[in-house]
């Protein structure tokens, strides 16, 4: 019996992947692709690009959301939001609040500073993003769009 080295092992494990995988680790990479064409528009500009995110998911919950609601939005930990947020507090993009009728939770909302970012930054960002993503047709889109919800249900 032929003994496998490790090296063996971990060649078959990344280059020799079923189509399944093969798809979703090719998503990853187009997914980090586009991420990266947002991502230098806000370091152009001397932005970051996780905060600014931040920012316009709190502007879709109406400017005002419980830390808990945007870790689970933005898919990171109940503790790492609060590391997250510090420099968004100190920049005075945000104000933290105590909760309207549960003094034990605090709301984070954003600030008039922060909307102004927003409003001056977003529309070249889109233009960025809409150019990058001009690749494909409008069909192609719906199509894309269709198959990223199917894939967002599982």
């Amino acid at each position: 019996m032929e003994l496998v080295s490790v090296k063996d092992e971990l060649y078959k494990l990344v280059l020799e992947q079923p189509f399944t995988t093969e798809a979703f680790f090719a998503l990853v990479e187009t997914t980090a692709s586009a991420v990266a064409v947002s991502e230098k528009y806000w370091q152009a500009h001397g932005l970051n690009g996780a905060r600014v995110r931040i920012l316009v998911e709190i502007a879709k919950h109406g400017g005002s959301m419980l830390p808990s609601e945007l870790a689970e939005k933005i898919g990171v930990t109940k503790a790492n939001i609060t590391l997250l947020l510090a420099p968004l507090e100190k920049e005075s993009y945000i104000v933290r609040t105590g909760h309207a009728e549960d003094g034990r939770k605090t709301v984070i909302t954003i600030t008039e500073q922060a909307e102004a970012l927003l409003l001056e930054h977003l529309p070249d960002n889109r233009l960025a993003v809409a150019e990058r993503m001009s690749r494909l047709d409008e069909q192609e889109l719906r199509q894309l769009m269709l198959l990223l919800g199917k894939l967002n249900q599982a």
